[in-house]
């Protein structure tokens, strides 16, 4: 009994940090993706990456956890339950999916990746620039070519 109520007091005292930890940090919650634009550095040319209405979610919870996914609007669906090694292709290459810690300031965000859709992003960490207006969360990162992308996330609310 002692035990129990000890651990009880224990949980008591974690729960007004993690609020107040919530309450500091704007990013904490759930956004859906509302746009992800491409521009090439050289040219200054900008193109929706991933297709006109891009699917994606982003979540942010206040014990420092995150994940993403992205998907290319109008992918395929396989005929079958187990996809053909070819349409396993087209669904890897039209999505973008990881979890893992963050850290964040007032303009970056660090994703300190341990699950990856691509094993090349395990264990990096991957720097999103970030301006906050509103209800909407802008972010850009590069994707190894010159230039940047811009996605645009909405913040659902609870």
């Amino acid at each position: 009994m002692i035990r129990m109520a000890s651990a009880l007091f224990a949980l008591l005292l974690i729960l007004p940090v993690t609020a107040m930890r919530s309450a500091e940090n704007p990013l904490v919650g759930t956004w859906k993706l509302k746009s992800y634009v491409r521009e090439v550095a050289a040219t200054g040319e900008r193109y929706n990456e991933r297709g006109e209405h891009p699917n994606g979610y982003l979540s942010y919870s206040a014990d420092g956890r995150m994940y993403a996914i992205i998907t290319r609007e109008n992918r395929i669906t396989p005929r079958e339950v187990v996809p053909t090694d070819g349409e396993r292709i087209k669904l890897f290459s039209t999505m973008i999916s990881y979890a893992g810690t963050y850290t964040f300031d007032a303009e970056k965000v660090v994703h300190h990746v341990d699950i990856s859709w691509n094993q090349n992003w395990t264990g990096t960490d991957q720097v999103r620039f970030y301006k906050l207006d509103g209800s909407a969360l802008a972010k850009n990162f590069t994707d190894g070519r010159e230039g940047r992308s811009i996605l645009v996330w909405e913040k659902l609310k609870p």
